[in-house]
């Protein structure tokens, strides 16, 4: 197949490039002197319209990932320079949910057209990245292990799940086989889009949120690299899967794969529903100065979204500052 070059020339800047850092970006006074990496903050919008763009720069913050979903490539476009006007970026989109496991195979179309659709509109936005979680498997009684359970031997090769725990895996047997349904579907799907990726020099970031797939470090990681492609990385939240292993050892793993990251807090406690609660960003489980080192050993330079409605858009600015300092948050 001939690659033109307007597709050669993005695939060779997409490493570099997935970041978007604006030329301005720096890290927060004193961060430099400590950390050779480069963090950029970002907040979540529905749209790019005047009000949020003005309210989201007022706040301190040089960037924003926006979710709504119903959008026009003409209408990002317009975004686009409604953004650009007050000197914001637009680093992501977030497409959010996709069914590439549901068991209808019309409705499995269905949400890969969708997605090619989003993916149109990430790049009319001007957007490095898309957030794609790819499906989820749950209820209808449906055992699934606790978190602290988790175990799972993988085929590396075919990514087909064997075992999730150690000892009986008999109770979780259906759990395996919607498991391993769903990495081959959504394989098929996201090896369908990576052709648009190219075209429209987005790169699609996959990340599971709560969806009960790919739920440890090294199992996520064989799942993202399997693709083997530059058009496809990982979306990783600080917060989301800490109850599943260490953020540290979530970052360690994943490694050179991400492409973006969010930042919310989680308080693990075992004799809890969902083994605790997500809470304000420094009242959880997390160690926000070693997870600062941890990404800093990875090399990761790029943006970090907050996803967290606990503070004011001033005081989430200053938190970002002080934890891109490695003084916590």
């Amino acid at each position: 197949m001939q690659i033109s070059r307007r597709v050669f020339l993005r695939a060779a800047a997409a490493a570099g490039a997935v970041a978007g850092l604006p030329g301005a970006a720096r890290a927060a006074e004193g961060g430099a002197a400590l950390f050779k990496t480069q963090l950029c903050k970002a907040l979540i919008a529905p749209a790019a319209d005047d009000a949020a763009c003005e309210r989201i720069v007022q706040a301190g913050f040089p960037g924003v990932e926006l979710n709504k979903k119903d959008v026009t490539p003409a209408q990002a476009a317009q975004g686009r320079l409604t953004a650009e006007k007050h000197g914001l970026k637009i680093h992501s989109f977030m497409g959010g949910w996709a069914e590439f496991n549901h068991a209808d195979p019309a409705a499995r179309r269905a949400s890969i057209e969708d997605v090619k659709r989003m993916i149109r509109v990430t790049a009319a936005y001007g957007a490095s990245t898309m957030l794609l979680v790819p499906c989820r498997v749950g209820g209808g009684g449906l055992a699934l292990p606790k978190p602290s359970q988790f175990k799972i031997d993988f085929d590396p090769r075919t990514l087909l799940v064997g075992s999730v725990v150690e000892g009986d895996n008999a109770p979780f047997a259906a759990y395996i086989a919607a498991q391993n349904r769903a990495t081959e579907l959504s394989r098929q799907a996201v090896e369908e889009l990576i052709p648009v990726a190219a075209r429209e020099g987005v790169v699609i970031c996959l990340e599971n949120v709560w969806n009960n797939l790919w739920v440890l470090p090294p199992f996520a990681a064989a799942f993202v690299r399997s693709f083997d492609n530059v058009w496809v990385k990982a979306y990783f939240d600080l917060g989301n899967h800490v109850r599943y292993a260490p953020v540290e050892t979530w970052l360690q793993t994943l490694g050179h794969t991400v492409a973006k990251l969010h930042i919310k807090d989680f308080k693990i406690d075992r004799t809890a529903n969902n083994d605790g609660k997500f809470v304000k960003i420094g009242d959880g489980s997390i160690d926000w100065k070693s997870v600062r080192q941890a990404i800093d050993a990875i090399g990761y330079n790029g943006w970090v979204t907050i996803e967290s409605g606990d503070f004011t858009d001033a005081e989430h600015s200053a938190l970002m500052d002080r934890f891109f300092a490695g003084q916590g948050a």
